[in-house]
């Protein structure tokens, strides 16, 4: 490849490596290069034999894939309902006495929830909707906390085919009511509160001003979780407990066309309309269950399994309740936050769960990091086998991190990437069979053709470039809900015959994928196409540093310079000058960061995303955005403090 036409310079390299033990290997389910070769010999066979193994159908398909092109559609003609997949199943084969959800109250109020329990709910609920009008086709919006119910809520949806469109419940008002109304809604399911940092946040509020926005909306559905005092109105709103308490405990699991919508899930996009990604029946279940039961290694006889996301991002639909729940998995379910009432929340509820699979975000390991090692210490975690990354790209040191102090020095990590719209898991280990190098999320899946290409859409074969998928797979999105046409132009319109989503990556000498984050946070530094991730993980490197973000700001001369907002570990100090020269021994002087803030915390959205768009505003000295998806507005006011206070360093 022209170096004129290198997309992102790959900066850093990692000579670290670890196999997985003979142990792990020897127990895994799958610990040789079986499944690769048979997708690689038959892409399309491959997905099929997933499917016929891990699903149960009512009716068979006619076809594996019909591919036109940006869409897709898979096992045509086949029928099957997620809800009997994920519950019916499970319980006609005799393990409705299995535990599917252990869940935990932030206050430390538990639930034991049975595949039995589970099953006989949805159907309650099921025939519930059903009595408020909903039907086959209609669109039902979620807002909820982490109960079970916004489980229930979304397998009642299925099991009647109703698209549901899940909430995260720290949304606002506003952004609410632009989903409802996007997706022209009939039944809103929300909660009177949730309990996040001790205190009990409201929702029924926030639920009905967007409901004065959105007129589609016909009922309202109310869980009562916090136990604040609500409005209801007469006729339009229902307690949840009183509908189900009412309703007929038997409802048939509808076979569903395997493209029938399951779900829409918003996304934001650049133009400031959320994007609603449409995902479908048979393909995307097929996904999710083939990549739990082998990126996981999933033993359903012994497994624990606890992935800390909420239901309202794509993590949670397919790693809390789709994946998980057709494998016949027992999961944990946390409501709060892990800092109450103590940094060690979460180590207590692996201690007392004896969860066996972690599943969390790179930021919160990070965060993890700042409050100490003296955390975990206090717990046993001796129960865990299997720790596993998501969400963006984790730093090396990160990973060193997570593997030492949560995973025991013995754990496999997975660190996996993939997207909203990839439905389920693209790239990741098998821990049974792959050497892991920390940082890097190794290589695409059987069953997933990722190529790196440059600016003009050749190949590369080494060295960084954008990432793209070359054949459909089975969990794809099938468009964005009322508006093909952006979906053609933000998917498929930048690289002829190519999904594209705005990752960068890199390929190493020994062919390990390294994610980059977003393109649109590579930074031009002196002509040089620089990476905010490897800068960041440059920064965490050092043993001072817990977190680090890293934004490009607009430079008379180098065109934009390199400014890093730096969270220190819980006590240590360092010099900036210290920090600086380190980014430049680990990856090279271009890298150096013109300043170095020091703050307690960074900007982040309330799935835990840092916000470097805020972060840019800062360095450049412009006037915010919006701030309204934050966990924390005060953060970005004392940066701009702050930066007006701190001189650059030349």
């Amino acid at each position: 490849m022209d170096d004129h036409l290198q997309a992102i310079d790959a900066l850093s390299y990692e000579m670290r490596k670890f196999p997985p033990s003979a142990q792990f290997v020897s127990d895994a389910s799958t610990n040789d290069q079986s499944l690769y070769q048979e997708a690689q010999l038959d892409h399309e066979g491959f997905w099929a034999r997933q499917a016929r193994e891990l699903i149960s159908w009512d009716a068979p398909w006619t076809t594996v894939c019909e591919w036109d092109l940006p869409y897709a559609e898979w096992f045509v003609g086949g029928k099957l309902n997620v809800s009997f997949n994920c519950l019916d199943r499970h319980v006609l084969a005799g393990r409705g006495d299995k535990v599917a959800l252990y869940w935990e109250g932030e206050p430390g109020d538990t639930r034991v929830v049975t595949y039995a329990d589970l099953l006989t709910e949805v159907q309650k609920f099921a025939n519930a909707l059903k009595k408020l009008g909903v039907e086959k086709g209609d669109r039902v919006n979620i807002y909820l906390p982490m109960v079970p119910e916004a489980a229930v809520a979304m397998l009642a949806c299925a099991r009647i085919g109703a698209a549901h469109s899940v909430v995260f419940g720290g949304f606002s008002s506003q952004a609410l009511a632009d989903r409802i109304n996007d997706a022209e809604a009939k039944v809103l399911i929300t909660a009177d509160g949730g309990w996040r940092r001790g205190e009990v946040f409201p929702l029924k509020p926030q639920a009905d001003e967007a409901v004065k926005m959105a007129p589609s909306i016909e009922h309202v559905v109310v869980v009562k979780r916090g136990n604040n005092e609500v409005p209801m109105i007469n006729g339009r709103d229902h307690w949840y407990h009183d509908i189900v308490a009412e309703a007929d405990p038997v409802c048939a699991a509808e076979p569903m066309d395997s493209e029938q919508l399951l779900f829409l899930l918003y996304t934001s996009g650049t133009t400031g309309k959320p994007k609603g990604i449409m995902h479908t029946t048979g393909g995307y279940l097929t996904h999710v269950a083939y990549t739990f039961k082998f990126v996981f290694d999933h033993k359903p006889e012994s497994d624990i399994f606890w992935c800390t996301a909420d239901v309202g991002w794509i993590t949670g639909h397919s790693y809390i309740v789709y994946g998980p729940l057709a494998n016949g998995a027992t999961q944990v379910m946390y409501e709060g936050v892990p800092n109450f009432p103590a940094n060690d929340r979460m180590w207590s509820i692996i201690e007392k769960y004896k969860a066996t699979i972690f599943y969390t975000a790179p930021t919160a390991i990070r965060t993890f990091m700042k409050w100490g090692t003296q955390e975990p210490a206090k717990h046993d975690l001796s129960s865990l086998r299997l720790i596993g990354s998501v969400g963006e790209p984790i730093n090396p040191e990160a990973w060193m991190w997570y593997q030492e102090h949560i995973g025991g020095g013995t754990c496999p990590i997975v660190d996996t990437w993939w997207q909203t719209e990839t439905g389920g898991i693209m790239i990741s280990p098998l821990p049974g069979v792959t050497v892991t190098k920390p940082g890097s999320a190794t290589f695409p899946l059987p069953g997933v053709a990722a190529e790196l290409v440059d600016e003009e859409g050749g190949h590369v074969s080494k060295g960084g470039g954008y990432l793209t998928l070359t054949k459909p797979w089975p969990g794809m999105l099938r468009g964005i809900w009322g508006d093909q046409q952006r979906y053609r132009e933000t998917y498929w319109g930048r690289f002829k015959g190519r999904y594209f989503a705005g990752d960068g990556a890199k390929l190493d000498d020994d062919g390990y994928l390294w994610l980059l984050g977003r393109v649109d946070d590579v930074m031009n530094v002196s002509g040089h196409r620089i990476s905010t991730t490897e800068v960041e993980s440059a920064l965490v490197s050092h043993p001072s540093v817990a977190e680090a973000a890293v934004v490009g700001a607009n430079d008379a001369t180098t065109g934009q310079a390199i400014i890093a907002y730096v969270t220190l570990r819980g006590g240590l100090e360092v010099d900036e000058k210290v920090l600086r020269d380190h980014v430049a021994t680990e990856i090279g002087a271009i890298a150096k960061p013109k300043a170095i803030f020091f703050t307690p915390e960074l900007p982040k959205t309330r799935s835990g995303k840092i916000m470097r768009r805020l972060l840019r505003d800062v360095a450049e000295g412009r006037n915010l955005g919006d701030t309204t998806t934050l966990a924390d507005a005060s953060v970005v006011n004392e940066l701009q403090r702050r930066a007006a206070e701190t001189p650059a360093e030349d």
